[in-house]
């Protein structure tokens, strides 16, 4: 009762759309970098969605001294202690927020988004939400203050609950890897193509999948082409759609 009372209004609007048989456009929000004087600075957001730890890019991001931010779900966190104490290691490289509790897409109308069934109402988005946040503290991390949602879709009364409860939600401006589904040399050529700015986008969770392969490639390139890595939280972050502001 507590949170559908404070969230009133966007449930209302989601349950009017539903009874109509209507359901807004899903956004996926962009992300890019404000601008800063200096060299070009890029950002590298990582999806640990579930399954297990691709070991290749992280330990590229350690030898190499490449912060990253990780998004990671409850689901991942339990199966991946070791790679969770390695991060919790590095803190100067690794900053870790939530992605979600049960990697369950942030969309409060029942529908699936990839093949993915949505949360489907807004308890469930809050429940993903709350939940992924909780498992982060749990581990002793910080509250998280960034969410990226499964598949990166969102219902805009999502969005608008989503920044109720504080989050920034963490769209992108280049998708590396395109789920992890990508080959290495097609992800080494996207990655290795950011410029100043951009949020790049790719996925830490597949082991067995070529796209890691060019994850680190295309890594390797923007560091020889001098370009800084940044963490979300060492910079802001401007968002479309009311995911940031």
């Amino acid at each position: 009762m507590r949170l559908l009372g404070k969230y009133l209004c966007a449930i209302a609007i989601s349950v009017c759309a539903v009874s109509a048989g209507y359901a807004a456009p899903l956004v996926e929000p962009t992300l890019h970098l404000t601008p800063h004087a200096g060299s070009g600075r890029v950002a590298l957001t990582l999806d640990a969605c579930g399954g297990q730890t691709d070991t290749r890019i992280l330990s590229a991001l350690v030898d190499n001294r490449i912060p990253a931010t990780i998004f990671v779900t409850g689901i991942w966190l339990k199966r991946n202690e070791a790679a969770v104490e390695i991060m919790r290691a590095h803190p100067d490289l690794f900053e870790l927020e939530n992605h979600g509790g049960r990697h369950i897409p942030a969309v409060d109308t029942p529908q699936k988004i990839y093949g993915i069934r949505s949360a489907g109402s807004p308890d469930a988005v809050l429940a993903e939400v709350e939940s992924g946040a909780a498992a982060l503290i749990r581990t002793g991390e910080p509250a998280p203050k960034w969410f990226r949602g499964a598949t990166a879709e969102y219902s805009p009364t999502a969005i608008a609950m989503i920044r109720k409860l504080g989050f920034k939600i963490a769209g992108f401006s280049v998708n590396g890897d395109g789920g992890s589904l990508l080959g290495a040399k097609e992800t080494a050529r996207r990655i290795a193509a950011a410029k100043d700015g951009d949020v790049i986008i790719a996925h830490i969770n597949q082991p067995t999948h070529a796209a890691g392969e060019g994850v680190v490639q295309g890594l390797m390139a923007l560091k020889q082409k001098g370009l800084t890595f940044v963490r979300l939280d060492e910079t802001d972050g401007v968002g479309n759609d009311g995911t940031t502001d």
